[in-house]
C-alpha cells in the first residue's frame, strides 16, 4: 500500500514526500489539528513535525491559523491546494488498486476487495466518503 502511495504521489508536480503526504491525510480526514497532534500522529518528535508542517505551509498545502478560542493555540488545516492534492493522490490509488484486483480471476475480486477494505479499516485508514465528513471551517485568526 505504501509503494502505491509513493507511485502516486511521484505522478504530480507536488515536491511532497510520502511522509508529509501521510501528515495532509491527518489533515483530510480529522480536519484542523495542532502541529503536536501531527506529530503524535506520524510517530515523530515534536520539532520534526514542526519542520514538515512549515515546509507543507511554505508549499501553500496547509494554513497556520490561531484559534479564536485559545490565541496561544496554533492551528493546521489545509489549504485547498492541499486537498486538492490529496484528492488526486487518492484518486490515482484507487486506479491502480481497481487494476490490480481486475487483473485477477474474476471469482477473486470479490474477497481481494473486501481484504483491502478490512486492511484498510484496521490500520486506521479512513474511508474516501468519511474524510471531509465532521469537521468545518472554524473560527481563525492567522498565526505570526
Amino acid at each position: 500500500m505504501v509503494a502505491i502511495a509513493a507511485r502516486s504521489l511521484a505522478g504530480l508536480d507536488a515536491d511532497v514526500t510520502l511522509p508529509q503526504y501521510r501528515a495532509l491525510v491527518v489533515l483530510a480526514s480529522r480536519g484542523p489539528q495542532r502541529p503536536v497532534d501531527i506529530s503524535t500522529e506520524l510517530g515523530v518528535n515534536p520539532s520534526t513535525g514542526t519542520r514538515m508542517c512549515d515546509r507543507l505551509a511554505r508549499k501553500k498545502l496547509i494554513r497556520r491559523y490561531r484559534s479564536t478560542a485559545n490565541r496561544r493555540e496554533v492551528r493546521l488545516s489545509l489549504t485547498a491546494a492541499g486537498r486538492e492534492l490529496v484528492e488526486e493522490v487518492t484518486r490515482r490509488r484507487v486506479e491502480e488498486l481497481s487494476r490490480f484486483v481486475e487483473g485477477m480471476p474474476q471469482s477473486w475480486h470479490r474477497p481481494v476487495t473486501q481484504a483491502l477494505r478490512s486492511l484498510s479499516a484496521a490500520v486506521g485508514e479512513v474511508p474516501e466518503s468519511e474524510w471531509w465528513l465532521g469537521w468545518a471551517d472554524v473560527d481563525e485568526v492567522p498565526a505570526t
